[in-house]
């Protein structure tokens, strides 16, 4: 049924994303589907990486671990955007055509007032992206 999963994922907070990591191993190994995970950087050193170069090695070898502790197909996406809080809706739809993803497997937060006046990211994915999005509280 679904054919590339992109996960999202934050490098600073990977301890939060348990659950969500879980949860696209499991449908990747119930659908033989490989997972690609996706970050986002600004060209900036930060906390994870002093370049961006450093930064998608990072990821690399985060899918690689996530890949073998699962027994999944897993690659990487690294994107780099001047201003990541700003661009990362943008960034994540056009990701999802790039890796050719037909399913995106992300944490979301439980709803609260401001999601009625900016949504979430997950919920703007859902909103505009063609493909199927679950989204993991």
């Amino acid at each position: 049924m679904f054919k590339k999963i992109m996960t999202p994922v934050d490098l600073a907070h990977v301890e939060t994303l348990q659950k969500t990591l879980q949860c696209a191993a499991d449908l990747s190994g119930h659908y033989g589907a490989p997972v690609v995970y996706v970050a986002v950087t600004a060209p900036q050193p930060s906390k994870i990486a002093h370049t961006p170069q450093e930064f998608a090695q990072k990821l690399e070898a985060f899918a690689k671990e996530q890949g073998d502790k699962h027994g999944i197909a897993a690659e990487s996406h690294a994107i780099t955007s001047r201003d990541p809080t700003i661009d990362l809706d943008d960034r994540l739809m056009k990701a999802v055509e790039e890796t050719g993803s037909d399913l995106v497997v992300m944490a979301t937060h439980p709803p609260n007032f401001s999601d009625y006046i900016w949504p979430s990211n997950g919920g703007y994915l859902a909103e505009h992206s063609k493909a199927s999005v679950f989204l993991v509280r």
